[in-house]
Parts: C-alpha cells; structure tokens; sequence
C-alpha cells in the first residue's frame, strides 16, 4: 500500500514520516537548506516480513504543487497532515481538493504538534478539520492527534496504518503493466533507468515493455522495487527499471511518460476525452479555456474543449476533451487536475474516459451516451466492471465494437472482454490477430443490410456477376476493417444467403450469361489467353491473327469481365482470372520473403519482360491488392484472392 501526505506547507509532514519510519524523505541538498520538501520523497517500513508500507512525502509549498500531484500518481490511501498551531491553511484546502479530484477516498488525518497547544485548540481545528472535509470522499476520516516532538499518538497513527497495510496486501494486481515515470537517468554500465511507481498489473526482469508515447520497445535488464534488487514487481510498488534496446536511449522517455506492457500499444494521441469536474470556488469554465493539466506525472499546457455545452458553471460536471500540446498515454480512470493557463490556481479535475477517442463525431448523441457508459464504469473503481459499457456499445454500434482498442482502454484482457461479449448473448469474430464484438442484433443487421444491397446491385447491373467484397463492405459497413467483414460473410456464406463467384459475391439464383454472339467469341478467344497466361495476346493480337472483328473482342471480353472470367490488366489487355490468382500468389510469395515484391524480382518469376511486370504491378496496386511505396509492392490484403 502507498500513503501519500498532503497538507500546508511546515505543517509537519516529513517529520512525522521520520518519526513514523525513522527514514528522512527529503533527499535534495536544497531541501535541506531551505527545511522545505520541493520533490516528492519516499520511505518504505516493512511492515511485517516481506510487506512493506510505502510512504510519498509531498511538497506543501504553492509553488511545488505541481510536484504534489506528480507524487500522488499510484496512491492508494492519504494521510492529512494539518499542524494544530496554525489550523486549516491555503494550501491545506487546496490539497484537499486536489485529493478529491483524484479520487483518493481512503485515509485518514493527522493532528501535529499538538505538544504546542491547549485542549480548546485541538478542538476548534478539529472542528475546521471536519467542516473542510464535510463535502469530500474524506468525510469519515479519523483524526489522530500526534506530536513528531514528544510522540504522543505516532504509535496509535502507525498501527492503525500498519493494519490497513497488512488488509490490502492481500489485494492482487489488476490489468497490464503501468508505471508513471517521474525520473529518468542514464548509470554507467547499465544504461537507462526509470523509476515510479506502478500503478497496474506485474513487471518481472526479461519483460518486454514499451516506451510511451514514443512506442519505442525496452527489455527490462534488472529491476529495484522499494530501493531493493528484485525479480518482480507490482502494483504499488516504488520501481527502478534498467531498460535496454534499439533506440532506448535517454531522450527516448522524460518525466511524465509511461512505460507499459506491450498490449497496451496506442498511436501518440494529443486528445483525450474526459469527465470534469468544476470546483465551486472559482469562475465559470468556456469552452476552448487554455488550462494546466496534470496527468499522471506529466504538466502539460492545452484546452478544454467541452462536449455538451460551452460553459461549465462553478460546481458542475460534464464531458469533454482535453486538447494538449503533446502526446500522451491514458488509459479509463485515470485522474487529473487542471488548473489555470498561469498554473497558479486549480480550476477542476476528474477521469480518463478514452485515451483513443475518434477524431470525428466527438458530439455525437451515439458517442455522448458511449463515454457516459464509460463514466459509469469508472465511477466504481479498478479493476473496472465492463459489462455495462460493452452492453451499451453493442447496442449503440451495430456495426460492432473493436475489442482490441477496447482492451487497451480498460487495461483489460481481451479474452475477458471476449467472454463478457458472449455471456451477453454477442459474438466475437476473430481475423488476422485482431478480435470484433457484435451483438445478435447487430450481426442480423448486417445481414439484412448485405443482402438489400446485393439485390439493388444485381437490379441496377443485370450483366454483373456480383460485387467485389471490398466494394460491397463500402456499401454495407465502411466503418468495419476488411479483415473482420470476410468472416461476417463466411457465416452468410455458409448459412446460404448468399454465394461467392470467385471475387464475387451475389445472391443465391442470380444468373448472368453472355449472350450467343459472345459466348462463340469467348470459346474461340479462351484457349489463345489459356496458351500464354502470364503474356496473353492484347486484343488487336487476336484480331490480327484471328480475322475477328477489333470492337466485337473487346466487347465479349468486357462481358466477360463482368461475369469474373478475366481482368483487364491495362487497356485491351485481359488475363483470365485464374492466371491472374497465380500472379498474385507470386507477389504473396515474394512479399513473405522479402517484405514486398519488385519489378525484377517479378519479372524473372513469371517470366515476362520487366516493362510488363510492371503493368502487372501496378494493376494490382490499382486493385488494392498491394500498394507501392517507391520500388516496392506490398502487399495490403492477403484475402483478395483466396
């Protein structure tokens, strides 16, 4: 368990963690000098053999806050320190506040210095104690009154410490692996070091870990956890992790970023979007405010862009997005605290809803109820209860929900979620490493949908085979990957809604067939494109050297076309289909061993002169099947031909 202080500045608070762990948490020289916490300190008792109680000594001072809640990332309970001499101060309530807009509900309040007054001082703090904590998560707290001086209650304060310790020891690590950087160094002969305090899940020496929002990837050499060598570490815990690998170097991370388990992979986003809160002290919140935010440890400078409205009155809530001026990583719950563009006076705070949120739709009716489910959820604590919003994202999106994406924002196991989708009567579809949730609902949705719109196609073209399946998920569902559309239609595929002819797709009983004149063309043109399939002969080839009439071959051969018999490679160039499935399993082979295809290498596996690989390519790229990137050829959708 880590305790973290808070309270005025002299009030107390580091002697009191010396008289409570007999270790000194100021560390600086300046500190030292100045007789005043400026960093975050740390001390760790062991409470009992192989449990320690850790202890986050947090500057009081106004002009370190912005150090206070760096050190409150990961605490689980607060100690308030509030000095009987001088009572409830400035920066007294605005810790308070701070602490409840971080959502921090345990803890519990400790009197100092009650050596330096009279019973009727004790009681009169004790009275503005419990009248600042009345309307806070911290409304119960007991109060205990000490003296670092004399003694006097540091035994009744550690105890009851020490017994909450031993209670939430017993609580196992939740999710994927966390930990919020406030230090980064480089040691001799071992490289780059982090070190804060984790936050979720486990860490063990060999993990690969990644840097964010870099992305970069880490191994973790060795590890310290409360200032000792370790194998493992955990929630909770104060960690040192020596990272090494390419490009791990000590720009590569800087205080405030994270380093997390690889699961939780996310592009760097500078949006998030969020669940406020307003103090009621201060002023009305606009739309587009300039703000301080403190996330995790970062201090970051942007705006408050607010989702139902364009003001937010003193005391009030509401979803929004925080707009920043740099990238971060967040996951749902975490907390922050924004405070005005001067930093000098917290404005509000509150929770993490979507770490990936869409660059479109923010306003949307559908996405305002979606982070309201999320706010719900939040709302009751890690580890989270997901049910409600899956339930709620399944029926909003029948066109599904993204697991993955939804994983990563709970720091959640995907498997988890995949069960909790199916004991709620939905399905997961699985493709190319990636999972998909819809419910029954939304799955005959999609049906119905593929199956109206295949019929308008065969009734607005008569003298087509069917449609292209890229071409129809554009139709039915743009929003949904390619990859999770083909099982969708495997399962109508199957069910015998609907048929596959070859590239395409059409409804049972659907014909379509040459007329007389074009069938007798297509069997005396067939055999020529079968003899030669990589180089078949060009239209006015067979023209030349079949006396046939120029306009009538290319007409039958675009009829046919039509049906899926043949590609038009480049003008009045047709290769029958099944020719041109062998040419894209040599781009599939040359991809596979040498991360693309290239013209030569092409050329001397089909055979062919270089200038019509090229035209082969390049055909595909126009298909979709690859995309170029200068002399390469990738390529982008192995399923096209299969």
């Amino acid at each position: 368990m880590i305790v973290g202080t808070a309270g005025h500045v002299d009030h107390g608070k580091t002697a009191l963690i010396q008289c409570l762990t007999g270790i000194d948490t100021d560390r600086l020289k300046e500190e030292k000098a100045r007789g005043l916490t400026i960093e975050a300190g740390f001390a760790y008792p062991e409470v009992e053999p192989g449990m320690e109680l850790g202890f986050v000594d947090v500057p009081g001072h106004e002009k370190f806050i912005h150090n206070m809640m760096a050190g409150s990332a990961g605490i689980d309970s607060v100690l308030l320190v509030v000095a009987a001499d001088d009572g409830v101060m400035p920066q007294t309530v605005e810790h308070v506040q701070i602490l409840s807009l971080l959502g921090l509900s345990r803890g519990r309040v400790a009197l100092t210095k009650c050596d330096l007054v009279d019973a009727a001082r004790l009681a009169r703090v004790e009275s503005e104690i419990r009248q600042l904590l009345s309307a806070t998560p911290l409304a119960e707290a007991s109060i205990y009154r000490v003296s670092s001086h004399t003694g006097e209650g540091v035994g009744v304060l550690r105890d009851a410490l020490w017994t909450e310790a031993a209670q939430r020891h017993e609580l196992s690590a939740w999710g994927a692996f966390r930990l919020a950087v406030d230090r980064v160094f480089t040691k001799t002969g071992a490289g780059l070091v982090v070190t804060g305090t984790a936050v979720s899940g486990t860490v063990h020496e060999g993990d690969m870990l990644r840097l964010e929002p870099s992305g970069i990837r880490a191994r973790v050499r060795s590890l310290r956890r409360q200032h000792r060598e370790s194998e493992q570490a955990r929630q909770g815990d104060r960690v040192a992790l020596n990272l090494v690998g390419s490009g791990v170097e000590r720009d590569a991370i800087v205080r405030g970023g994270w380093v997390v388990d690889e699961s939780l992979e996310t592009p760097p986003l500078q949006r998030v979007d969020v669940d406020i809160t307003l103090l009621g002290s201060v002023t009305a919140l606009k739309h587009w405010t300039p703000v301080h935010v403190h996330l995790g440890v970062a201090r970051l400078t942007g705006r408050v862009s607010l989702l139902e409205g364009q003001r937010l009155e003193p005391g009030g809530r509401m979803l929004g997005q925080l707009v920043l001026g740099r990238p971060v990583h967040a996951c749902l719950g975490d907390r922050f605290v924004i405070r005005d563009h001067g930093g000098r006076m917290t404005l509000g705070g509150g929770t993490v809803l979507d770490g990936d949120p869409p660059r479109r739709g923010q306003r949307a009716p559908k996405r305002l109820s979606w982070l309201t489910a999320l706010a719900e959820c939040a709302a009751g604590g890690s580890p989270y209860d997901v049910e409600r919003p899956i339930e709620t994202g399944l029926s909003l999106w029948p066109e599904g929900l993204d697991l993955d994406r939804l994983a990563r924002n709970f720091n959640s196991d995907r498997q988890d979620l995949a069960a909790r989708v199916e004991a709620l009567g939905g399905q997961v579809v699985s493709a190319q490493g990636h999972v998909w949730a819809f419910s029954r609902q939304g799955l005959e949705s999609v049906k119905t949908r593929t199956l109206e719109t295949l019929q308008h196609n065969h009734v607005n073209e008569p003298s087509m085979l069917g449609t292209e399946r890229e071409r129809l998920r554009r139709q039915v569902m743009p929003g949904l990957p390619g990859a999770f559309f083909r099982p969708l239609l495997n399962i109508m595929i199957d069910g015998g809604d609907i048929e596959r002819h070859g590239p395409f797709l059409a409804l049972p009983g659907h014909q379509v067939a040459l007329d007389e004149a074009d069938e007798r063309l297509w069997q005396q043109v067939q055999p020529l494109l079968a003899d030669a399939p990589f180089e078949p002969p060009r239209v006015r080839d067979i023209t030349a050297t079949q006396g046939l009439d120029e306009q009538a071959i290319r007409q039958a051969l675009m009829a046919c076309a039509r049906l899926g018999r043949v590609y038009q490679v480049r003008k009045d160039h047709f290769y029958e289909a099944m020719a041109v499935e062998q040419l894209a399993g040599i781009i599939k082979a040359l991809d596979a061993e040498h991360g693309a295809a290239r013209a030569a290498d092409f050329r001397d596996h089909i055979g062919t002169g270089r200038k019509l690989a090229i035209q082969i390519l390049e055909f595909f790229d126009r298909l979709g099947f690859t995309r170029r990137i200068r002399d390469d050829h990738i390529v982008l959708r192995h399923d096209m031909f299969e």
